[in-house]
């Protein structure tokens, strides 16, 4: 493991507990303990679907940041490619917060671009790491 996907990895481990922080602000919501904050069936949908994107991607990120250390490429492509995944967590699953956020929303909203900014930067993440995988 090289000093650079130790540093990622570290970095990315750090993200977890804000996950599960919204693990349990999901469960809150979900048992009606937010009585007084009238969330809407639309909001969450949106809720559950950031939260599991986000622990997905965050071990997609962990994975990848070994894989990547068995690229041959310069140092900026694998920089890149290092944080295009952790990135790309961060940008999906908080396209859904969102575009969810607001009273009474029951369509996605104005932040919900950042889902689509997210889906692309996790894609050329994936492409650039698995031609270069397979190439080197």
């Amino acid at each position: 493991m090289t000093y650079e996907s130790k540093l990622m990895c570290g970095i990315i481990l750090l993200t977890i507990p804000t996950i599960q922080f919204g693990g349990y602000f999901l469960l809150k919501v979900l048992s009606g303990k937010y009585e007084h904050a009238s969330f809407t069936t639309f909001q969450k949908s949106m809720f559950r679907a950031g939260h599991a994107h986000a622990g997905v991607l965050v071990i997609l990120s962990l994975v990848c940041e070994l894989l990547i250390d068995n690229i041959i490429s310069t140092n900026l492509l694998t920089w890149v490619m290092r944080a295009s995944f952790p990135a790309s967590a961060l940008l999906i699953s908080g396209g859904f917060f969102a575009g969810a956020a607001g009273n009474n929303i029951t369509k996605p909203q104005k932040g919900i671009i950042l889902l689509y900014v997210g889906v692309a930067v996790l894609a050329i993440g994936l492409i650039m790491t698995g031609v270069s995988l397979l190439t080197s």
